[in-house]
């Protein structure tokens, strides 16, 4: 082969070669014909490609590209298969990914092989996650607002007695039940998955048609399970919902304490003082604003007691995050809560508009029930940002830390927990049963209607009073623990 000939190869690895690295004599030592296997030359005095077994399929281009070999090479799925392990590797008892495919440069006047390495990618795979649970959310709501043609065909679901919203409700039920088995599945089979080279990663990442699959076989298997059962789920349903919001809300206080702290760091208190001052005030005057919409809006007579009560109660959270925040011994500043005081002002507000239509004090659910292009744009925004709400949450696996890891992270960690991942997703399918049956299956749902009842009212803001508790406690344990272990130092002394 001439120097100046580029060759493509394509290599299949079956196994790795221990000894010494090999050389490239002048590029790929093949035949003019390239007639037969070609075998491949190595010399004892070292080189820097890596050793390579002697399987090589070889394709001539024709191009002109001077003093360049390039060999695609895809990995058979063995850990550790076709690429020497380095020292990490071997300590680990791994190699790279699982299916992972390398692709071999080799510049033929060096006689050099530089591998670079394309193995599964996990932060595209969380899209298509997001993208099984939406098509799942939307198939939930087909099921409650059009299947009952469908569903009353169906034997095993007549332990509803014909009663059709049962039948709807039931089917969200079965939907969420598949929802949830599929990624309680993936959540078993990736927990605790470290390195990126785990084949687990590759299970995570990649294998999308056996997935997919999977999810219609669970999809459609609830549907042959007994009334009873999914009943129980519906049950079950309502502490899986509750530890999703729980999870949920530590995630956005977390998220805002850090927010605040790096907003206040030396290295940034200087240059962003301006902005930081511009989006508290901001944000404490538009929960205030909020507030007194909501009274307008929602109690505007004294018979509103509830109502009155919600907003009232709101009000004096805010105040009181605000007062804490502020404090000579905690010293949090306003923006953490500005913007805490905005996100209990709409779980506030989300609780009211949970309120039924019929409710004479919510003027406004009413004004939407009317306008039917409103109540659809309300619901699919409704829908949205659950798929988002969840996706999310399930990328910050840090939120339920409550103490910063002792350990630098290394390159080959996983960019998220995958166990954890999958384990919100699991909680929010059963979440989204909830909205979608108002978290009551014995209870008529309207079509183009999202999380409506007394139920969900009352999950909602005792949603809220736990997010305002959760963030005073996240900035007030510090000085707690700080004066505990003062304490106990003293009494040892």
């Amino acid at each position: 082969m001439k120097p100046g000939t580029a060759t493509a190869a394509l290599v299949h690895w079956r196994s790795f070669l221990p000894g010494p690295p090999m050389t490239l004599d002048g590029g790929l030592p093949v035949t003019a014909d390239g007639a037969g296997v070609p075998t491949v030359a190595e010399r004892s005095g070292g080189g820097c490609g890596p050793r390579v077994a002697p399987e090589v399929v070889v394709e001539r281009d024709g191009g002109s590209g001077a003093g360049v070999t390039i060999l695609a090479m895809e990995r058979d799925g063995g850990v550790g298969a076709g690429v020497a392990p380095t020292a990490a590797e071997s300590e680990g008892g791994g190699g790279r990914s699982c299916g992972e495919q390398c692709v071999i440069r080799v510049a033929e006047e060096s006689c050099c092989a530089r591998c670079v390495c394309v193995g599964p990618n996990p932060m595209m795979a969380r899209y298509v996650y997001a993208l099984i649970f939406l098509v799942t959310n939307l198939l939930a709501w087909t099921v409650r607002d059009y299947g009952h043609s469908a569903l009353g065909e169906l034997r095993r679901l007549r332990g509803c007695q014909g009663a059709r919203y049962c039948l709807g409700a039931e089917g969200v039920l079965r939907i969420s039940l598949g929802c949830f088995l599929f990624f309680f599945v993936m959540f078993l089979s990736t927990m605790k998955t470290r390195k990126v080279h785990d084949c687990r990663n590759s299970w995570h990442s990649e294998w999308w048609p056996v997935k997919i699959v999977l999810w219609m076989a669970l999809t459609a298997v609830p549907f042959f399970a007994p009334s009873p059962l999914i009943q129980l789920y519906g049950k079950v349903a309502h502490f899986g919902a509750g530890a999703f919001l729980v999870i949920q809300l530590i995630s956005v206080t977390r998220f805002i304490t850090w927010l605040n702290d790096c907003c206040r760091s030396e290295l940034n208190l200087k240059r962003c003082h301006m902005q930081v001052l511009v989006v508290s005030i901001v944000t404490y005057v538009g929960s205030i604003l909020g507030i007194v919409l909501m009274y307008v809006w929602y109690a505007p007579t004294s018979a509103c007691k509830l109502n009155i009560l919600f907003i009232t109660v709101t009000l004096v959270l805010v105040q009181l995050m605000t007062f804490v925040s502020v404090n000579s011994k905690v010293k949090a500043g306003y923006l953490a809560p500005g913007l805490m005081g905005i996100y209990i002002v709409f779980l506030c507000w989300s609780a009211i508009r949970s309120e039924p239509h019929t409710e004479i004090c919510n003027r406004k659910a009413e004004v939407a029930t009317s306008a039917d292009w409103l109540n659809i744009a309300s619901f699919v925004i409704a829908v949205i940002v659950v798929v988002a709400a969840t996706f999310s949450t399930g990328i910050d696996s840090k939120c339920i830390q409550f103490k910063s890891a002792e350990t630098e992270s290394e390159d080959d960690d996983i960019p998220y927990g995958f166990g954890f991942f999958h384990f919100v997703f699991a909680m929010g399918a059963m979440y989204f049963a909830m909205l979608f049956i108002g978290w009551n299956a014995h209870q008529e749902m309207e079509k183009w209607t999202i999380d409506v009842g007394w139920a969900s009212t009352w999950v909602r803001v005792g949603n809220e009073w736990l997010a305002a508790i959760t963030y005073i406690w996240m900035i007030v344990a510090p000085i707690v623990w700080k004066r505990r272990q003062v304490g106990s130092s003293s009494a040892c002394a």
